[in-house]
Protein backbone atom coordinates (compact mmCIF):
# COMPACT_ATOMS: atom_id res chain seq x y z
CA UNK A 1 0.00 0.00 0.00
CA UNK A 2 1.54 3.20 -1.00
CA UNK A 3 2.54 5.36 1.93
CA UNK A 4 2.49 8.14 3.16
CA UNK A 5 0.01 9.77 1.65
CA UNK A 6 0.88 12.73 -0.52
CA UNK A 7 -0.02 16.07 -0.11
CA UNK A 8 -2.12 16.52 -2.59
CA UNK A 9 -4.72 13.64 -1.41
CA UNK A 10 -4.71 15.23 1.86
CA UNK A 11 -8.47 17.30 2.20
CA UNK A 12 -7.56 20.42 3.78
CA UNK A 13 -9.81 20.43 6.64
CA UNK A 14 -11.13 24.32 7.85
CA UNK A 15 -13.05 25.36 11.07
CA UNK A 16 -16.79 24.45 11.03
CA UNK A 17 -18.57 27.14 9.25
CA UNK A 18 -22.34 28.38 10.67
CA UNK A 19 -23.75 26.20 7.08
CA UNK A 20 -21.65 22.89 8.19
CA UNK A 21 -23.52 22.99 11.83
CA UNK A 22 -26.98 24.01 10.51
CA UNK A 23 -26.51 21.00 7.18
CA UNK A 24 -25.58 18.68 10.16
CA UNK A 25 -28.45 19.41 12.40
CA UNK A 26 -31.02 18.89 9.41
CA UNK A 27 -29.90 15.51 8.18
CA UNK A 28 -28.93 14.38 11.82
CA UNK A 29 -33.00 15.62 12.98
CA UNK A 30 -34.83 14.36 9.56
CA UNK A 31 -33.69 10.67 9.61
CA UNK A 32 -31.79 11.21 6.63
CA UNK A 33 -28.68 8.89 5.10
CA UNK A 34 -25.98 10.94 3.30
CA UNK A 35 -23.74 9.41 1.25
CA UNK A 36 -21.12 12.44 2.85
CA UNK A 37 -20.93 10.46 6.09
CA UNK A 38 -21.46 6.77 5.24
CA UNK A 39 -18.56 6.19 2.52
CA UNK A 40 -16.66 8.36 4.33
CA UNK A 41 -16.19 11.38 1.54
CA UNK A 42 -13.12 13.83 2.06
CA UNK A 43 -15.14 16.54 0.93
CA UNK A 44 -17.61 16.80 3.57
CA UNK A 45 -16.69 20.05 5.36
CA UNK A 46 -16.31 21.87 1.69
CA UNK A 47 -20.08 20.30 0.72
CA UNK A 48 -21.53 20.62 3.73
CA UNK A 49 -19.91 23.88 4.50
CA UNK A 50 -21.85 25.19 1.05
CA UNK A 51 -25.19 23.67 2.16
CA UNK A 52 -25.18 20.75 -0.30
CA UNK A 53 -25.30 17.25 0.38
CA UNK A 54 -25.23 13.71 -1.54
CA UNK A 55 -28.33 11.84 0.05
CA UNK A 56 -28.56 8.10 0.06
CA UNK A 57 -31.90 6.76 0.15
CA UNK A 58 -33.21 2.62 0.99
CA UNK A 59 -31.04 2.38 3.99
CA UNK A 60 -26.98 2.21 5.07
CA UNK A 61 -26.65 -1.30 3.91
CA UNK A 62 -25.94 -2.82 0.90
CA UNK A 63 -26.71 -6.58 -0.69
CA UNK A 64 -23.66 -5.97 -3.01
CA UNK A 65 -19.80 -6.48 -1.45
CA UNK A 66 -17.78 -3.81 -3.80
CA UNK A 67 -14.38 -4.56 -2.67
CA UNK A 68 -13.90 -0.86 -2.86
CA UNK A 69 -16.62 0.57 -0.74
CA UNK A 70 -17.02 1.15 2.87
CA UNK A 71 -20.85 0.90 3.17
CA UNK A 72 -21.76 -2.14 5.30
CA UNK A 73 -23.63 -4.89 3.72
CA UNK A 74 -25.62 -7.52 4.16
CA UNK A 75 -28.30 -10.05 2.29
CA UNK A 76 -31.36 -9.30 3.88
CA UNK A 77 -31.35 -5.66 4.75
CA UNK A 78 -34.05 -3.74 6.87
CA UNK A 79 -37.18 -3.34 4.91
CA UNK A 80 -38.01 0.09 3.13
CA UNK A 81 -39.03 2.99 4.97
CA UNK A 82 -42.25 4.02 2.96
CA UNK A 83 -41.90 7.35 4.62
CA UNK A 84 -38.27 8.08 3.33
CA UNK A 85 -39.74 10.37 0.22
CA UNK A 86 -41.32 12.60 2.08
CA UNK A 87 -38.82 13.32 5.13
CA UNK A 88 -36.46 13.88 2.31
CA UNK A 89 -38.20 16.10 0.30
CA UNK A 90 -39.19 18.14 3.75
CA UNK A 91 -35.32 18.01 4.52
CA UNK A 92 -33.90 19.42 1.53
CA UNK A 93 -36.84 22.36 1.87
CA UNK A 94 -35.36 22.89 5.45
CA UNK A 95 -31.82 23.00 3.82
CA UNK A 96 -33.11 25.82 0.85
CA UNK A 97 -30.93 23.54 -1.50
CA UNK A 98 -31.71 23.93 -5.07
CA UNK A 99 -29.44 21.03 -6.42
CA UNK A 100 -29.61 17.81 -4.88
CA UNK A 101 -27.71 14.56 -5.67
CA UNK A 102 -29.64 11.40 -4.83
CA UNK A 103 -27.91 7.93 -4.40
CA UNK A 104 -28.67 4.91 -2.89
CA UNK A 105 -27.31 1.22 -2.24
CA UNK A 106 -28.38 -1.87 -4.08
CA UNK A 107 -31.29 -3.49 -3.00
CA UNK A 108 -31.38 -6.66 -5.34
CA UNK A 109 -33.64 -8.34 -2.09
CA UNK A 110 -36.55 -5.87 -3.40
CA UNK A 111 -38.70 -7.16 -6.25
CA UNK A 112 -38.05 -4.44 -8.22
CA UNK A 113 -35.01 -3.50 -6.38
CA UNK A 114 -36.11 -0.12 -5.09
CA UNK A 115 -36.87 1.91 -8.26
CA UNK A 116 -40.21 2.58 -7.47
CA UNK A 117 -38.67 4.53 -4.21
CA UNK A 118 -36.54 6.09 -6.31
CA UNK A 119 -39.01 7.37 -8.56
CA UNK A 120 -41.30 8.47 -5.56
CA UNK A 121 -38.47 10.52 -4.06
CA UNK A 122 -37.84 12.22 -6.76
CA UNK A 123 -41.70 12.82 -7.46
CA UNK A 124 -41.86 14.33 -4.00
CA UNK A 125 -38.34 16.11 -4.24
CA UNK A 126 -40.04 18.56 -7.42
CA UNK A 127 -43.09 18.52 -5.46
CA UNK A 128 -42.06 20.17 -2.55
CA UNK A 129 -38.73 21.85 -4.46
CA UNK A 130 -39.97 23.16 -7.61
CA UNK A 131 -37.04 25.05 -8.42
CA UNK A 132 -34.16 22.25 -7.12
CA UNK A 133 -32.76 20.17 -9.83
CA UNK A 134 -32.37 16.48 -9.32
CA UNK A 135 -29.51 14.35 -10.24
CA UNK A 136 -29.74 10.62 -9.32
CA UNK A 137 -26.78 8.41 -9.08
CA UNK A 138 -27.86 4.78 -9.21
CA UNK A 139 -27.74 0.95 -8.92
CA UNK A 140 -27.55 -0.88 -12.41
CA UNK A 141 -30.69 -2.40 -11.26
CA UNK A 142 -29.21 -6.00 -12.64
CA UNK A 143 -29.70 -4.12 -16.17
CA UNK A 144 -33.62 -5.17 -16.20
CA UNK A 145 -34.75 -2.52 -18.25
CA UNK A 146 -38.36 -1.53 -17.01
CA UNK A 147 -36.72 -0.98 -13.94
CA UNK A 148 -34.51 1.48 -15.25
CA UNK A 149 -36.73 3.38 -17.34
CA UNK A 150 -39.19 3.66 -13.64
CA UNK A 151 -36.12 5.65 -12.55
CA UNK A 152 -35.79 7.60 -15.69
CA UNK A 153 -39.13 8.44 -16.59
CA UNK A 154 -39.43 10.21 -13.14
CA UNK A 155 -37.04 12.84 -15.55
CA UNK A 156 -34.31 13.67 -13.12
CA UNK A 157 -31.84 16.29 -14.37
CA UNK A 158 -29.01 13.76 -14.77
CA UNK A 159 -28.98 10.64 -14.50
CA UNK A 160 -25.79 9.31 -13.41
CA UNK A 161 -24.12 5.61 -12.71
CA UNK A 162 -20.58 4.68 -12.35
CA UNK A 163 -18.71 2.33 -14.37
CA UNK A 164 -16.57 2.73 -11.32
CA UNK A 165 -12.93 1.20 -13.10
CA UNK A 166 -11.81 -0.85 -16.11
CA UNK A 167 -12.96 -4.12 -18.06
CA UNK A 168 -10.08 -5.97 -16.66
CA UNK A 169 -10.38 -4.81 -12.75
CA UNK A 170 -14.30 -5.33 -12.67
CA UNK A 171 -14.34 -9.18 -11.54
CA UNK A 172 -12.14 -7.96 -9.07
CA UNK A 173 -13.06 -4.49 -8.02
CA UNK A 174 -16.64 -4.89 -7.95
CA UNK A 175 -19.29 -7.28 -6.67
CA UNK A 176 -20.27 -9.91 -8.83
CA UNK A 177 -23.59 -9.32 -10.10
CA UNK A 178 -22.32 -5.90 -11.28
CA UNK A 179 -20.65 -5.95 -14.67
CA UNK A 180 -18.72 -3.62 -16.94
CA UNK A 181 -21.19 -4.26 -19.82
CA UNK A 182 -23.86 -4.33 -17.51
CA UNK A 183 -23.01 -0.70 -16.48
CA UNK A 184 -22.82 0.33 -20.06
CA UNK A 185 -26.27 -0.86 -20.61
CA UNK A 186 -27.83 1.34 -17.99
CA UNK A 187 -26.46 4.61 -19.42
CA UNK A 188 -26.92 3.80 -23.08
CA UNK A 189 -30.55 2.67 -22.05
CA UNK A 190 -31.41 6.09 -20.82
CA UNK A 191 -29.66 8.08 -23.48
CA UNK A 192 -31.78 5.94 -25.72
CA UNK A 193 -34.86 6.89 -24.40
CA UNK A 194 -34.31 10.67 -23.75
CA UNK A 195 -31.35 11.81 -26.01
CA UNK A 196 -31.55 14.87 -24.14
CA UNK A 197 -30.78 13.84 -20.15
CA UNK A 198 -27.66 14.34 -19.15
CA UNK A 199 -26.44 10.99 -18.26
CA UNK A 200 -22.95 10.98 -16.21
CA UNK A 201 -20.65 8.29 -15.04
CA UNK A 202 -17.44 8.20 -13.14
CA UNK A 203 -13.98 6.22 -12.31
CA UNK A 204 -12.15 5.49 -9.76
CA UNK A 205 -7.80 5.51 -10.65
CA UNK A 206 -4.77 3.46 -8.11
CA UNK A 207 -6.47 0.00 -8.54
CA UNK A 208 -3.82 -1.28 -11.04
CA UNK A 209 -5.19 -0.43 -14.52
CA UNK A 210 -3.24 1.33 -17.51
CA UNK A 211 -3.01 4.45 -18.73
CA UNK A 212 -4.95 2.29 -21.96
CA UNK A 213 -7.23 1.07 -20.14
CA UNK A 214 -8.58 3.88 -18.35
CA UNK A 215 -8.44 5.82 -22.29
CA UNK A 216 -10.87 2.06 -23.75
CA UNK A 217 -13.09 3.00 -20.52
CA UNK A 218 -13.47 6.41 -21.68
CA UNK A 219 -13.94 5.85 -25.31
CA UNK A 220 -16.56 3.37 -24.43
CA UNK A 221 -18.78 5.56 -21.94
CA UNK A 222 -18.42 7.92 -25.29
CA UNK A 223 -19.40 6.10 -27.31
CA UNK A 224 -23.12 5.74 -25.86
CA UNK A 225 -23.05 9.55 -25.66
CA UNK A 226 -22.09 10.19 -22.05
CA UNK A 227 -21.75 13.91 -21.53
CA UNK A 228 -20.03 14.12 -17.82
CA UNK A 229 -17.14 11.73 -16.49
CA UNK A 230 -15.50 12.17 -12.77
CA UNK A 231 -12.03 10.62 -12.40
CA UNK A 232 -10.47 10.29 -8.78
CA UNK A 233 -8.43 8.84 -6.54
CA UNK A 234 -9.28 5.60 -4.86
CA UNK A 235 -8.50 5.43 -1.30
CA UNK A 236 -8.91 2.41 0.37
CA UNK A 237 -11.43 2.14 3.16
CA UNK A 238 -9.29 -0.45 5.57
CA UNK A 239 -6.60 -3.20 4.87
CA UNK A 240 -9.83 -5.68 4.22
CA UNK A 241 -10.50 -3.58 0.93
CA UNK A 242 -8.92 -3.57 -2.05
CA UNK A 243 -5.26 -2.85 -2.31
CA UNK A 244 -4.20 0.53 -3.41
CA UNK A 245 -1.92 0.12 -5.84
CA UNK A 246 -0.85 4.09 -6.89
CA UNK A 247 -1.59 7.61 -6.05
CA UNK A 248 -1.57 9.49 -9.35
CA UNK A 249 -0.42 12.72 -9.38
CA UNK A 250 -2.31 16.17 -10.66
CA UNK A 251 -0.29 15.94 -13.68
CA UNK A 252 -1.56 13.07 -14.27
CA UNK A 253 -5.06 13.86 -13.67
CA UNK A 254 -4.89 16.60 -16.08
CA UNK A 255 -3.89 14.88 -18.65
CA UNK A 256 -6.83 12.57 -17.97
CA UNK A 257 -9.06 15.51 -18.33
CA UNK A 258 -7.37 16.43 -21.27
CA UNK A 259 -7.61 13.09 -22.96
CA UNK A 260 -11.49 13.15 -22.15
CA UNK A 261 -11.96 16.35 -23.50
CA UNK A 262 -10.53 15.61 -27.20
CA UNK A 263 -12.78 12.70 -26.88
CA UNK A 264 -16.16 14.78 -26.81
CA UNK A 265 -17.35 14.52 -23.36
CA UNK A 266 -19.05 17.68 -22.25
CA UNK A 267 -17.71 17.91 -19.33
CA UNK A 268 -14.28 15.89 -17.83
CA UNK A 269 -14.06 16.98 -13.66
CA UNK A 270 -10.59 14.80 -12.74
CA UNK A 271 -8.66 15.29 -9.76
CA UNK A 272 -7.22 13.39 -6.43
CA UNK A 273 -10.25 14.31 -3.68
CA UNK A 274 -12.95 13.91 -6.85
CA UNK A 275 -16.07 12.08 -6.09
CA UNK A 276 -19.04 11.24 -8.57
CA UNK A 277 -21.25 14.20 -6.72
CA UNK A 278 -18.63 16.80 -5.59
CA UNK A 279 -19.45 20.63 -6.06
CA UNK A 280 -21.66 18.78 -8.67
CA UNK A 281 -23.90 22.00 -9.24
CA UNK A 282 -21.48 24.86 -8.46
CA UNK A 283 -18.38 23.35 -11.24
CA UNK A 284 -20.24 22.09 -14.15
CA UNK A 285 -23.96 21.07 -13.97
CA UNK A 286 -25.01 24.15 -14.29
CA UNK A 287 -23.09 25.39 -16.77
CA UNK A 288 -24.51 22.81 -18.91
CA UNK A 289 -28.41 23.34 -17.98
CA UNK A 290 -27.28 27.04 -19.30
CA UNK A 291 -25.58 25.48 -22.60
CA UNK A 292 -28.91 22.86 -23.10
CA UNK A 293 -31.40 26.10 -22.30
CA UNK A 294 -29.56 28.45 -24.81
CA UNK A 295 -29.57 25.90 -27.43
CA UNK A 296 -33.38 25.67 -27.04
CA UNK A 297 -32.87 21.57 -25.69
CA UNK A 298 -35.03 20.19 -22.98
CA UNK A 299 -32.70 18.83 -20.51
Amino acid sequence: MPSPKPEWIRAKLKPFSTQFRSTSRVVNTSGVATVCEEAHCPNIGECWSAGTATFMIMGETCTRGCKFCAVKSSKNPSPLDPSEPLRLARAIKKLGLTYVVLTSIDRDDLEDQGAKHFAESIKLIREFNPNTRIEVLTPDFQGIVTLILTVANAMPDVFGHNLETVRRLTPKVRDRRATYDQSLKVLHLVKQTYPNMITKSGLMVGLGETKEELVEAMEDLRAINVDILTIGQYLQPSQQHFPLKKYYTPYEFKELQQIGEQMGFKKVFAGPLVRSSYRAAEVFIEGLFKTNSSSGEDS
